[in-house]
């Protein structure tokens, strides 16, 4: 009983997260998985995956495009680059041993946590506008990166959408959330499930009820807040979140 009831607990916090940044969630929920309970990096990975496959954003969506309509064919090609992209992030992910997989998500979490500070000082505007054709490569970066370290893609789709396609942050992250709604991460699951013998579903179930509650609510904030503040919220809440991984990856004698 008590490992649902820390799942229901992580799936709040990753709901509320990824409702205020407009991130998948992933950021906050393997680490969660792994420091409250117990699960290695990869299990943490394939498990967060496996929540994002439901359409949990769809609150926060909902919530997102009320306030700027989400652009439709846009998000279709971010979901074909998506899943060109996550199989092969997946198969890189285990292939990596257990430490050297949780490096490498610390190390993203660094180069995050800067890119979103430098957007709260200003420089994560909206650029010019250009051919949605771009979608297609940015959405097979997410893929990859959500593949590799079991993230939901919008940190490396946000600031691409914002910067390549010229997205204000709030739309971009309303983008980023509705690309995620189709089960996107499937071939990457497949791959995790194959190399862990199967995946603890009534855990991932708890878990992806509890993020979709708190989904709409994290929106909500966001949609009062300025994207500056955001941005900096964001890159310090990502900079304790690798410390404390970092801290149990070097502590790690396993």
């Amino acid at each position: 009983m008590l490992p649902l009831l820390l799942a229901a607990l992580t799936g709040l916090v990753g709901g509320l997260t990824s409702g205020v940044f407009g991130v998948g969630g992933g950021v906050v929920l393997v680490p969660l998985l792994a420091l409250l309970l117990g699960l290695d990096q990869h299990q943490a990975q394939g498990v967060t995956l496996a929540v994002l496959l439901l359409p949990i954003g769809l609150p926060a969506v909902l919530a997102y495009h009320r306030r700027s309509p989400i652009d439709v064919g846009l998000v279709a090609l971010l979901v074909a680059g998506f899943l060109a992209g996550v199989g092969g992030g997946a198969a890189a992910a285990n292939a990596l041993p257990e430490r050297a997989m949780r490096l490498v998500f610390v190390a993203f979490l660094g180069v995050t946590a800067w890119r979103s500070w430098q957007a709260g000082g200003g420089g994560g505007e909206a650029g010019p506008r250009r051919s949605r054709w771009h979608a297609l490569w940015i959405g097979a970066l997410g893929g990859a990166a959500s593949g590799l370290l079991g993230i939901g893609g919008g940190i490396v789709m946000i600031p691409l959408l914002t910067g390549v396609l010229g997205q204000a942050r709030h739309e971009a992250q309303g983008t980023s959330l509705a690309t995620m709604l189709p089960p996107v991460g499937l071939p990457g699951v497949l791959v995790y499930a194959r190399a862990q013998g199967g995946l603890p579903w009534p855990l991932v179930v708890t878990l992806a009820l509890a993020f979709a509650a708190a989904g709409f609510a994290g929106a909500r904030i966001a949609s009062r807040t300025g994207s500056g503040r955001l941005s900096r919220a964001f890159a310090l809440y990502v900079c304790a979140v690798a410390a404390v991984l970092l801290w149990k990856a070097l502590g790690a004698g396993d």
